[in-house]
């Protein structure tokens, strides 16, 4: 069986059967990395792991710019559609339409009243969009780290980095997106 970088070529190649082939091989890590990051979300998350996948995987089909340089360039993507899809069902489920403005309670605590809910997911999704304007390669490393559940290491060799930088990155990251997501709550700017 063929490895994802050749397969990838086959993609962009125009090999119709390479897509084909492409989606048992990276299935099962995928939908690993999907279930670590859809455990981090808050309990009541509609979209379960295999749906996050298979929503991920037919963009990354259905993308015209089929042009990954390898494995880790795929993942990259991955991570980044996962991402895009986790930002759009939080958007959708604030919109008023979807219920944004109710609280969901389970049944069982009923005469409980419910904490509002977060707005994290989006917060950091708007922090992260402004570091990808300052730093990109800090920005990747963070949608690889928390969207698509990559540890340090694996993180580094997608972006080619050593392990050493990315943990400086890593840790550059994590203050500033603190610092930009919390600073604001203190300033009272949401």
């Amino acid at each position: 069986m063929p490895d994802v970088t050749q397969l990838l070529n086959a993609i962009a190649q125009g090999d119709p059967h390479a897509a084909g082939q492409l989606l048992p091989l990276v299935y099962g890590e995928l939908r690993r990395l999907a279930a670590r990051k859809l455990a981090q979300e808050q309990p009541g998350q509609t979209l379960s792991a295999t749906a996050l996948v298979h929503e991920a995987y037919l963009r990354l089909a259905g993308d015209a710019a089929r042009d990954w340089d390898s494995r880790s360039h795929f993942f990259t993507a991955a991570a980044e559609a996962m991402r895009r899809i986790l930002v759009e069902s939080a958007r959708r489920k604030k919109r008023r339409k979807h219920g944004g403005d109710r609280q969901r309670v389970p049944l069982d605590a009923v005469a409980v009243p419910a904490e509002a809910p977060s707005d994290d997911l989006l917060a950091l999704n708007d922090a992260l969009t402004q570091l990808a304007q300052e730093d990109p390669i800090k920005a990747r490393l963070v949608e690889l780290r928390f969207f698509a559940g990559l540890s340090v290491e694996d993180a580094a060799r997608c972006l080619d980095i050593s392990r050493a930088t990315a943990d400086r990155y890593w840790a550059y990251a994590r203050a500033w997106l603190y610092e930009k997501i919390h600073g604001q709550e203190k300033s009272g700017i949401s």
